[in-house]
């Protein structure tokens, strides 16, 4: 396994094609800082530039919180060190850059919850293509409490879960916790464990099953199902025909059914369709 910065807010890990992404601020709720915003950027782009890496898990480090978004503090457009600084100009793809979606991570990403989520901390959990939690676990939205607008990551919650859950946490706030298994119900959490532990094994487990498929194939299928989020039906299937076809120019696409056949693993080529 590949350890890098265990004392520093972000700790990166690689064992295998599986990558793990470790929110490390527990002292103060794994909340953002711009430091940490970097970071994530920097921890995004390796996860889908390096070619041994296949899959990725986000999680935060401690047992009572996975996110609590913005670190309030930073939470001003003065000086150098705000979270806010020279945004006001910034269309929101150069502005934010610091979950899977929003760096153009087309690799599988799974969410391990192991706390509460509230504010920005939700980006992970809707940008990631699968959010396991705890039974222990519970989402908010603190945005209109501190005076702030509820709306990018409260757009991907109208998306993934439903728009009354969307404007429940976020017309509420900081006096409404969902807890986990509400947000299993709706669809924001994809499965449910008993507790952390049993999460990160659940991750870990369904990332080794991710990372021996074919990841060409796996990158393409993820691209086809988030752009139906985002066009029509039918545009939306013509896209994923398109992806589809493109895989049959693909050694993989040669290579999966012969290892079947052969009885045997599939060695997969790191090449990408363009």
């Amino acid at each position: 396994m590949r350890t890098e910065s265990p004392d520093q807010e972000l700790i990166f890990e690689q064992e295998g094609h599986i990558a793990t992404i470790t929110l490390n601020r527990p002292h103060e709720g794994n909340a953002l800082t711009p430091s940490l915003i970097a970071k994530l950027t920097e921890a995004w782009t390796r996860v889908a530039q390096d070619e041994t890496i296949r899959v990725a898990i986000i999680t935060g480090a401690g047992e009572r919180h996975f996110c609590t978004g913005a670190s309030v503090s930073g939470l001003k457009t003065d000086g150098d060190d705000g979270l806010l600084a020279g945004q006001e100009a910034m269309p929101h793809r150069e502005a934010n850059r610091f979950s899977p979606r929003q760096c153009d991570v087309w690799k599988p990403v799974i969410c391990a919850v192991n706390g509460l989520v509230n504010g920005g901390g939700l980006h992970f959990v809707v940008d990631s293509d699968i959010v396991i939690a705890p039974q222990t676990a519970a989402f908010m939205d603190t945005h209109t409490t501190v005076g702030a607008v509820g709306a990018l990551e409260n757009i991907g919650l109208a998306r993934r879960a439903s728009l009354g859950t969307a404007l429940l946490l976020t017309l509420v706030g900081r006096d409404y916790r969902m807890p986990a298994e509400r947000a299993y119900q709706l669809g924001l959490v994809d499965l449910l464990e008993s507790d952390a532990a049993a999460v990160m094994a659940r991750a870990r487990s369904l990332a080794q099953s991710i990372a021996g498929n074919s990841p060409n194939a796996t990158a393409l299928s993820k691209r086809a199902i988030w752009k139906s989020e985002e066009v029509g039906y039918h545009e939306a299937l013509d896209y994923g025909w398109e992806l589809l076809k493109a895989q049959w120019n693909h050694p993989d696409f040669i290579e999966g059914p012969k290892a079947f056949l052969e009885k045997r693993a599939p060695q997969w080529t790191t090449r990408r369709t363009r």
